[in-house]
């Protein structure tokens, strides 16, 4: 075995299992766990998903939020033991891969329009499907 192979599959045996799938565009809420003194909780990080790099297990996101009239940025490490649960709250469309143009906006300029067909609405379509009188030549094309 090469260090290569080594190292790779050290890297597969880090990797979560259960990531939840998100784009960019999508606003998104990370579940951290914090660990003050001996006692541990959790705190919620919600944003819009700016930025995805990286693969394997240095995969990072970026999020921006406005809190308090202030836009922040944050980047996680996709794959690190201290991001306990991720919800896509909306998904969003977008044309491109990476949105560093909402920085320096505010208000409806930062606004990310909803996708249809977006996260919620895709498993409530799924669910309709048998024979509610959803037909996919009458469904609106994403």
């Amino acid at each position: 075995m090469t260090k290569l192979e080594i190292v790779q599959e050290i890297d597969k045996e880090q990797l979560k299992k259960d990531v939840t799938d998100f784009r960019v565009g999508d606003s998104i809420r990370v579940h951290l766990r914090i660990i003050e003194g001996d006692k541990e909780r959790i705190q919620v990080f919600a944003g819009t998903v700016i930025a995805k790099k990286g693969s394997g297990l240095s995969e990072t996101f970026s999020l921006h939020r406005v809190a308090y009239g202030e836009g922040m940025e944050r980047v996680f490490l996709l794959h690190s033991p201290k991001i306990a649960k991720i919800e896509v709250v909306r998904s969003g469309k977008v044309r491109r891969a990476k949105l560093y143009y909402i920085r320096g906006k505010q208000g409806k300029a930062a606004k990310v329009q909803a996708r249809l067909g977006g996260v919620a609405q895709s498993r409530v379509s799924v669910d309709n499907q048998s024979g509610a009188g959803n037909s996919e030549e009458s469904a609106p094309q994403a």
